[in-house]
């Protein structure tokens, strides 16, 4: 593994790691009333693809990234719209 996946990796784990409040907090509260519907639709449509892209590159960090923020985010977003806040 070189610098640059090392790094890759590195804000990878920074930018999937932003979630983890916003979904402990969500669970916790169960209010979803604040998320925007729209914003987690699109973002979680963007995160796919980003993670299509990373298999074509065969880009690990991509990869692991892309895959476990869009496991938070769909949840976020499943959590929006089965308690319709």
């Amino acid at each position: 593994m070189d610098t640059t996946q090392i790094l890759g990796l590195i804000a990878g784990a920074c930018t999937t790691a932003a979630f983890i409040p916003q979904v402990v907090k969500t669970w916790r509260t169960r209010s979803t009333k604040d998320l925007s519907l729209w914003m987690f639709s699109i973002f979680c449509l963007g995160v796919f693809l980003w993670l299509i892209y990373g298999f074509l590159r065969s880009d690990i960090p991509v990869i692991v990234a892309n895959f476990i923020t869009l496991m938070l985010a769909s949840f976020l977003l499943v959590l929006k719209i089965k308690w319709k806040q």
